[in-house]
């Protein structure tokens, strides 16, 4: 009777020396793939800069046109004789405009 020990020994050799390698070099290289990976999310790109900018200056537009409503309410509300209306009217108007300069 042949046993099979002595011929499975060297293919199991053979064939995990193919998966010891591969783990050896994933276990090297990972520090690597790790610190690349912290620099890349440490790191802003041009168009993720280019993307946050279009953003804060949609929101920027946003909160302008809001206080622009804001301060036709106030300033109608000025014309009719209101004078807390008008010193709103002009607090809006000052917010306008410091939002504006930021361009």
């Amino acid at each position: 009777m042949i046993r099979p020990l002595p011929v499975l020994v060297p293919l199991a050799a053979l064939t995990l020396s193919g998966c010891i390698a591969s783990t050896a070099a994933s276990i090297v290289t990972a520090p690597v793939k790790v610190g690349a990976k912290a620099v890349d999310m440490a790191t802003t790109s041009q168009s993720e800069a280019d993307e946050n900018r279009g953003r804060a200056m949609r929101k920027r537009d946003e909160k302008i046109r809001k206080l622009e409503k804001q301060y036709s309410r106030r300033l109608a509300a000025c014309n009719r004789g209101e004078t807390a209306a008008c010193a709103d009217a002009n607090r809006i108007s000052g917010e306008i405009e410091a939002l504006r300069a930021e361009r």
